[in-house]
């Protein structure tokens, strides 16, 4: 058998040349896996920080609502405060309804011109079973629950609409009248419920319309709970809000 030894000795070059590129392919490889890594630790080190920015901004925004909520409660209270006043306890859980509209004009000029925010628009038409329901909710969550006004202008007409809803000697602490929300909002149908993004202020007397900040509003026969619930979860201009009264009412009771 003939050999060529020429042919040996291109082979083996050859295969020094292979190893070679071999090699060089390992090493440009080994470098561009360092470079990836030091990248990712990089991206990691800023999602990280975006993370932490994310939920610090988070529980700001959580700290926030319940603030302005408990802000929008104790706002509500002082709200129907006057009204509460203008009750007289006693059998026939009667009421000044004339003190109480008189008292909700001067709120205003009291400092009180500060609206409610999660206000529940009540009408005396509505089934005593569901303004009770509306009230005892509503009241729990911290909203307020208000009327026009007195059902052909008369109190009387009022007292007997809420004598089948109050019980004997019950105060209805979370509710009152003005007409300046309803005409605010523009509201011509009962139940309705609003939650407003931010405070607003009610403008001074009865024959005016505020301007309202965005909110969401719900008109229809449902409950407090299911309206808070959609608006909670909908992420709308008072899903902050409500969120917050939504848990104040799903609180058991003591």
């Amino acid at each position: 058998m003939k050999t060529f030894p020429h042919l040996a000795v291109i082979a083996c070059v050859a295969s020094v040349a292979a190893f070679a590129g071999a090699a060089a392919q390992t090493a440009g490889s080994d470098l561009d896996l360092e470079a990836i890594r030091a990248r990712a630790a990089v991206q990691a080190a800023e999602a990280d920080a975006l993370a932490a920015n994310a939920r610090s901004r988070a529980e700001s925004v959580a700290d926030e609502a319940r603030t302005s909520a408990a802000g929008a409660e104790a706002h509500g209270k002082r709200y129907v405060g006057e009204a509460a006043k203008a009750q007289r306890v006693g059998p026939d859980s009667t009421f000044d309804f004339d003190k109480m509209v008189a008292a909700a004009g001067a709120m205003t000029s009291e400092g009180m011109g500060q609206a409610p925010r999660f206000i529940a628009f009540a009408s005396t038409s509505m089934p005593p079973t569901a303004l009770r329901a509306m009230i005892e909710d509503v009241t729990r969550a911290g909203g307020v629950v208000v009327f026009r006004g007195l059902p052909q202008n008369s109190a009387k007409a009022l007292t007997a609409a809420l004598s089948k809803v109050a019980r004997e000697g019950e105060q209805l602490d979370g509710v009152g009248i003005d007409p300046r929300l309803f005409r605010a909002f523009g509201i011509d149908t009962a139940p309705t419920y609003v939650v407003t993004s931010s405070d607003f202020d009610l403008c001074d007397g009865f024959d005016c319309k505020s301007e309202v900040p965005p909110h969401d509003r719900m008109t229809g026969n449902v409950t407090a709970h299911y309206a808070l619930e959609t608006f909670a979860r909908g992420g709308g201009p008072g899903a902050l809000l409500a969120a917050q009264h939504l848990a104040r009412l799903e609180r058991p009771v003591p």
